[in-house]
């Protein structure tokens, strides 16, 4: 199995969702890895990891099925590598 050679962030799956959402990304090393989910104003909504990861390739659901529909962020940061992308609930 080939570690990937560089922090990534993929863009969930399926986006639009309702209600849950598959979010995909890869660390090289071991490291503490961050995702969080943040409404379009900024406010925190949920972390969905906040831990010490294995170098690889990772997904995580979340299911956002007692929110309203709108467009959210994520946000995942590992070491010095941050990326955030938005994604839309529709019910």
């Amino acid at each position: 199995i080939s570690l990937p050679t560089e922090f990534g962030l993929d863009q969930n799956y399926p986006n639009p969702f309702n209600p849950s959402t598959r979010i995909d990304y890869q660390i090289p090393m071991k490291n503490h890895v961050t995702i969080q989910i943040y409404d379009i104003l900024g406010n925190l909504v949920t972390t969905l990891v906040d831990e010490e990861i294995e170098a690889g390739y990772h997904s995580i659901n979340w299911n956002a099925g007692g929110l309203a529909s709108g467009v959210y962020l994520y946000r995942f940061s590992s070491g010095s590598f941050i990326s955030t992308k938005k994604l839309i609930l529709m019910k």
